[in-house]
This record gives C-alpha cells, sequence and structure tokens, in this order.
C-alpha cells in the first residue's frame, strides 16, 4: 500500500525537478518505516531525563563559565602577507624611524619594517608603535616636517606662548635662588674676612 502512495506522489511532483522528486520520495518512505506506537512519547520522555541527568551540577547550581578560546594572530597574519604579495609590494631597507602625524599625537616607529607598492599606492609599516605628543618630540623631529605641518606647527607656538606667561612666573622665582647675591654698599670680601678673623681672635 506505501508503494502505491509512494507512485502517487511520485506522479504529482512530476512537474518539479528531479531531487525534489527524489527528497519527496525518501521523506515518505521514512514516515512509513516509523512505527506510531505509543512507546515512542514515552521513549522521548525517558531520553530527555537521560539527558537531565547527565548535567554538570544540580538543580540551582552555578552556570559552569564558558572558557575563551584565544585565537592567535597567525592566520590573519599569513592572510594580510599573501595579500600583499600579490599587489607587489617590495620591502625599503634602511629606515631608523616613521612618525605618523594625527592631530597633535605622533605615532612613532623606530626601525620599522617597511613595504611599499607605488603602484597600488600602498604603504606598510610594521613594529612597535608608541604614541607621543608632538611637544615631547619636537626639537628632534623638526627637520621631518614638511609644509603641510605648518598648521600644528603654529598651534604648538600658540600653546608655547599661553603656557609661558604662567610658566615665567615659577621660572623667575626660580632663577632668583641661582643667582649670586648683589653686596651690601661699602663691603668686600676682604673687608668680611678680616672681621671674622677678628671675632674669632677675641673669642681664643
Amino acid at each position: 500500500m506505501a508503494a502505491v502512495d509512494l507512485k502517487k506522489s511520485a506522479k504529482t511532483l512530476t512537474a518539479g525537478d528531479e531531487r525534489e522528486v527524489k527528497e519527496h520520495i525518501d521523506l515518505l518512505k521514512r514516515e512509513a518505516k516509523t512505527p506510531k506506537s505509543p512507546n515512542a512519547k514515552m521513549n522521548r520522555e525517558k531520553l530527555m531525563k537521560m539527558a537531565g541527568a547527565v548535567r554538570t551540577g544540580g538543580k540551582g547550581s552555578v552556570r559552569r563559565k564558558k572558557k575563551a578560546v584565544h585565537k592567535t594572530t597567525t592566520t590573519d597574519d599569513k592572510r594580510l602577507q599573501s595579500t600583499l604579495k600579490r599587489i607587489g609590494v617590495n620591502a625599503i631597507p634602511a629606515i631608523e624611524e616613521v612618525n605618523i602625524f594625527k592631530d597633535d599625537v605622533v605615532i612613532q616607529f623606530i626601525n620599522p619594517k617597511v613595504q611599499a607598492s607605488i603602484a597600488a599606492n600602498t604603504w606598510v609599516v610594521s613594529g612597535s608603535p608608541q604614541t607621543k605628543k608632538l611637544q615631547d618630540i619636537l626639537p628632534s623631529i623638526i627637520s621631518h616636517l614638511g609644509p603641510d605641518n605648518l598648521d600644528n606647527l603654529k598651534k604648538l607656538a600658540e600653546q608655547f606662548q599661553k603656557q609661558a606667561p604662567s610658566a615665567g612666573g615659577a621660572a623667575a622665582q626660580e632663577d632668583d635662588d641661582d643667582e649670586v647675591p648683589e653686596l651690601v654698599a661699602g663691603e668686600t670680601f676682604e673687608a668680611a674676612a678680616e672681621e671674622k678673623n677678628k671675632e674669632e681672635n677675641q673669642a681664643s
């Protein structure tokens, strides 16, 4: 009887492609083989109970935390290197320092690995970066600055001028301590030394 039903269903699906027909036939065969007994429901309940018993910890226990799996970045690195190789990047040797200017901050690479593909307008700088303020490295970096960084220099000059009056007062006080004191009118070092000798002679 099931075979007759399968043939009928196959005839109704002839308009569809062969794959759908085969899937439909397989589905009908599986349904015909599965028993429709009341024990099927009971078996499912037993399975659920068994699955509950396997659980780590009882009711109300703390959930087990999922361990974080740390992925290594080597796969990303390899993918990046293969893409760069495809672009045709060439290494540029003997570069001691790379500075990337960003507002009033400089990202500085010391002895980086620099690669470039001028045709693809691509520059790759790899190394350990250090983020510094422009004013911290200004004296050594002035020779590196081009005309496009004139705005940054103007901003820095304005900042130094604003800081100079407040710092100038404190610096003036410190300078007073470092200067040689003025001599009192009429006194010389020789006269002061003679007076000191007289006082010592009288005391002894």
